[in-house]
């Protein structure tokens, strides 16, 4: 599915108050991230870091919940994804290209 379809159709099943949205959609993205992290721990303590299919398929369908909240976040911000996408990827070539993937800091 090409990403702006998505972006569309997650937008079609949005449902929280618009006059919020930049907010509630930063906090859905945060809370659906833990949920796949706490995915992951349990997949650690439980199962000595043993992934099956069905934890997988977990922790995916958890990931797709991620991905309709930066749908929707992006939406918010006044883009679409397939320009945060590329934007994204733009600044991480550029990156390789100086050698400055690693370290920190936002403008490196």
């Amino acid at each position: 599915m090409d990403v702006n379809a998505y972006q569309a159709a997650a937008k079609e099943t949005a449902v929280y108050p618009k006059e919020m949205g930049i907010l509630y959609t930063t906090l859905g993205l945060v809370g659906e991230a833990g949920e796949v992290a706490e995915k992951v721990k349990k997949v650690i303590r439980d199962h000595g870091g043993e992934m099956d299919d069905d934890m997988r398929e977990a922790i995916a369908l958890e990931v797709g919940d991620v991905l309709w909240y930066v749908a929707n976040l992006v939406h918010e911000l006044g883009y679409d994804l397939r320009y945060v996408a590329g934007a994204n990827i733009q600044k991480l070539y550029d990156r390789q290209a100086r050698d400055k993937l690693h370290g920190s800091g936002d403008t490196r």
